[in-house]
Order: structure tokens, then C-alpha cells, then sequence
């Protein structure tokens, strides 16, 4: 669809782009992404036609841009701008029918019935055609971005150029662009050639990203091989980190700023646990970093209060997040900020201790209780039951973690836990055989993220270690206290 064959150019003097050399599909949102002053504009510029080139040839169609008149070319390729202000004063559906100029033939321009079907069928189809007869300047700006890119695609192009078009929108406008373009391009063919500013909504939207550093390109891939660490690091200069986008199988950059924001010197410790019949809490001065599956705070994330809280075995589960959200508000927790488990394990049966190590060290709670023991080799014998957790294992380090080091820690600590129970002989009263954990068992590993930095928590690291015996430690006392207060 489009061709950009070694293409050098610009303004006067030196090119800005040099020899740039690569091809958009039918029907792909392309992204071009790089710093200020890297020729992103100039390039747009060019391949619409407005700026000359000095060297190579641009193809539309297999036919050279400069061999198209402007009429001709408006057919083919459509620019929507910022259009960050506006002196005329039209009405929505004057403005769209601007679009229409590039097909109007004869000497007046005779407006056709065509003409009309097309303006109405975009507008409805890009939602602005129930304010038509509203003029312009009346509308929001996410409103107003609508209108214009509803008078690109009036002009039925094969091609729609975009500079930065989420510019100056609200985050509910940005998004509602970029589906529009993205449900254009999957369903009626459009192909899109689009500036971004914005590294995650490209991530998140295009198909193919050009990176370009001073005229040149970087790399042209899809975004997972375009936004790497490394990558965008050299070519922005700046600190920042890659991430998965939590839903959808798109890059996402974070900035890492230099200041952090505190002096992580907090080490967490036996005198910043709470105790009572109802809950088990503890209370951070500073957010620690979190990996946990708990009913509040699951996955990751950044938190500073933890609660374990005792309900009984009746526990109505069908709404357990809500019922738990305003159980920690009433009681003075952020739900946002906490980390919160159940269990209908008795809580003065917990068991914590400090662990240390050369370099870094640990406090680890347990609360065990073994009365839905299960072997999760045979849990096909087990019908589903949504009850409280019974055994919660929390590890707090005192030291950075890596993320792969998180989870490790997570199967480290699941280890120990079964190597506990199979010490203990709790068996699965279903299958009679030796259990592995309860059916609800749940896992919290908070690291400070200060001192020593711990890639790893294998069990034969000296993390590993530490760990698999913290938590066999804890958890075959927690459940040694619940068998002895049940005898007695």
C-alpha cells in the first residue's frame, strides 16, 4: 500500500530524515515513535505530499507520490492534524463534508447524493451524527477530534495520516480514538501512518512501530522487539522499565525516576505485627513491594498494611472482595493499599519468626490449620467448595528483589510448606494419602526493595535457603499449636 524506498529530505540544507526505507500494509496501524527532533514530523510531512523530497521515491498504490495531482492524491491519502484551535465557525457536518472535495467533480462542485450518503454514513459510523447540526466551536475536545477525523474518512482514503492525534485529549477521548482507527483498520482496510508521543498507547495500538534517532531509522518491528529496555533507553536517554500490559499481549514502558521517592530503611519485624481474636496486621512506614494471591492486593503491586483476619467456617464466599473491602475500611485499612487474606484458622495459633542472613534477613508469618487437607495429585476426587484460606504464609524480605527472584521465592516457600504437612503426616481425608496444602491456601512474599539486590530464591540460594527453613519452621509449629489447642 505504501513504499517509502531510501527517501532522504526535509527543509533547507542538511536532510532532517536520511535514507528511510520502509512499507506499511493494507489495513496496519503503523506507529512512528522517536525524541524530539528526530525527523518524526518531517517524515509525515513528506509522505503527505507537503514537504519534497531530496532523494529516493515514496510509492501509493504502486504509483509515485509526486505522480498524483492533489486532487488525485487527497483520494488516496487523508492528514488529520492536532487542530488545536479552530478560527472558522462551521457547523459538525459542514466540517465533515470538507472531506468530500477531493470526489466533487465539474466546475461548481456539484454536491452529489453520494456525497451525502457518504458524510452521514461516517458521521454515524464515527458517532457524531446526532450533534450535526451543532456548530464546532461548541464541542469538547475529544468531540471536535471526532468531527475532524470523521472529515478524513469522508474522503474515503486508503491512507490516514496522523500527527500525535491524541494530543491534548482526555485519557476516555485518547481511547476512544485509537478503537475508532483500530476497528477501521480491521474491518474497512484503512491503513494508518500515525506519530506517537505516547510509547504505551503505541505498544498498546499499532501493528508495526518505526523507531527513528536524529534522521535515521532504529528499528522497524512489531512493538514487543521495537520497546525494549535497552532500546529506549539509548535512544530517549532516560531510565525506564518494560512491563506486560495486564490484559492484552501489548509492551508497556514505565518511567524510573531518580528520585524514588524514599529511603527504604524500613526492616520489617515482630514489633510491627498486630495481634487479636479478628485480625493479624502489620503496618509498614514504607510501601514494600508485593506478590501475593490474596482475596485484597492480588498479583502484584506496592503495599503497606497486611491483614490476616480470622471469619468462621460458615463464611458466606459469594461476594468475599466487597465483604472484605469495607471489613478493612470500617476498621481503619485502605483497602488500596493492603494486602488482605482470610482463613478460619484460630489466630492465636499463629507462628513468625526472624530469620537472618548475611546480607538480608526475613519475618515470616504463618496461620495453619489442616482441616481441609488435600493432595493435589488426587484433588479430582474433591468437589469444588469455596471456603476460607487455612494456611497463609506471609514472607517479608528485608532486601531487593528480582522478579524472577519473587517467584521463586513463591515456589520455595510452597516446598517447605509440603515438606512440612508430609513431616506432619497430614493426610487428605478424601484419598487418605499425604497432603500437600488445603484447598485455599494463600501466599504473600513483600520485599523492601532496599540493600542487597537477591536475583534469585532457589532453594539452594542463600535466599532459598533461609526461606524453605522459615517457612517449614513456621508452618509445622502453626499447625502443631492448632492440633494441641483442638486436643485440649
Amino acid at each position: 500500500m505504501l513504499s517509502v524506498q531510501n527517501v532522504s529530505g526535509g527543509y533547507s540544507g542538511e536532510p532532517v530524515v536520511k535514507n528511510i526505507s520502509f512499507s506499511v500494509q493494507k489495513g496496519e496501524l503503523f506507529g512512528i515513535l522517536g525524541p524530539n527532533g528526530s525527523g518524526k514530523t518531517t517524515l509525515l510531512k513528506m509522505l503527505s505530499g507537503i514537504l519534497p523530497i531530496k532523494q529516493g521515491e515514496i510509492l501509493i498504490g504502486g504509483k509515485r507520490l509526486d505522480a498524483y495531482n492533489s486532487k488525485q492524491l487527497a483520494q488516496k491519502v487523508a492528514v488529520l492534524s492536532q487542530h488545536s484551535s479552530q478560527s472558522f465557525s462551521y457547523s459538525v457536518k459542514e466540517t465533515v463534508s470538507l472531506g468530500r472535495y477531493a470526489h466533487q467533480k465539474g466546475l461548481f462542485q456539484t454536491w452529489s447524493q453520494e456525497d451525502e450518503n457518504v458524510v452521514q454514513r461516517v458521521m454515524k459510523q464515527i458517532g457524531v451524527s446526532s450533534f450535526q447540526d451543532k456548530n464546532i466551536q461548541e464541542l469538547s475536545g475529544g468531540e471536535r477530534q471526532r468531527v475532524f477525523l470523521a472529515q478524513a474518512l469522508a474522503q474515503e482514503p486508503e491512507i490516514l495520516l496522523l500527527d500525535e492525534p491524541t494530543n491534548h485529549l482526555d485519557l476516555s477521548y485518547q481511547k476512544e480514538l485509537l478503537d475508532l482507527l483500530k476497528e477501521w483498520t480491521t474491518e474497512n482496510g484503512l491503513t494508518v501512518v500515525s506519530i506517537f508521543h505516547d510509547l504505551n498507547l503505541a505498544g498498546l495500538y499499532c501493528d508495526r512501530l518505526l523507531l527513528l534517532e536524529k534522521g535515521v531509522i532504529k528499528i522497524n518491528h512489531v512493538p514487543n522487539e521495537v520497546l525494549r529496555e535497552e532500546t529506549i533507553r539509548e535512544v530517549y536517554q532516560t531510565n525506564i522499565q518494560k512491563h506486560p500490559h495486564p490484559k492484552v499481549a501489548a509492551p508497556q514502558m514505565v518511567l524510573l525516576p531518580e528520585i524514588q521517592g524514599q529511603n527504604n530503611s524500613e526492616c520489617i519485624h515482630e514489633s510491627l505485627l498486630q495481634q487479636s481474636d479478628e485480625v493479624i496486621s502489620l503496618r509498614s512506614s514504607i510501601p514494600l513491594r508485593t506478590m501475593s494471591s490474596g482475596v485484597i492486593g492480588a498479583g502484584t503491586g506496592w503495599h503497606q498494611t497486611f491483614v490476616n483476619r480470622h471469619v468462621s467456617k460458615d463464611y458466606d464466599c459469594t461476594d468475599h472482595r466487597s465483604e472484605m473491602a469495607e471489613f478493612l475500611r470500617a476498621r481503619g485499612f485502605e483497602p488500596s493499599e493492603t494486602v488482605g487474606m482470610m482463613t478460619a484458622v484460630r489466630l492465636e495459633d499463629v507462628d513468625y519468626g526472624m530469620y537472618e542472613a548475611d546480607e538480608f534477613s526475613l519475618f515470616v508469618v504463618v496461620t495453619a490449620g489442616v482441616g481441609n487437607a488435600v493432595d493435589a495429585s488426587r484433588s479430582e476426587k474433591h468437589r469444588l467448595e469455596m471456603v476460607p484460606g487455612t494456611i497463609n504464609t506471609w514472607v517479608f524480605v528485608n532486601s531487593e528483589l528480582s522478579e524472577e527472584a519473587f517467584i521463586q521465592s513463591i515456589m520455595t516457600a510452597t516446598e517447605a510448606k509440603v515438606k512440612a504437612l508430609h513431616d506432619l503426616a497430614v493426610t487428605d481425608e478424601i484419598t487418605g494419602t499425604i497432603a500437600t496444602g488445603t484447598s485455599t491456601d494463600s501466599i504473600l512474599i513483600a520485599a523492601t526493595q532496599s540493600g542487597k539486590l537477591l536475583d534469585y530464591a532457589g532453594t539452594i540460594t542463600p535466599l532459598g535457603k533461609l526461606i524453605g527453613k522459615a517457612v517449614y519452621q513456621c508452618t509445622t509449629n502453626a499447625v502443631r499449636k492448632s492440633r494441641k489447642r483442638k486436643k485440649s
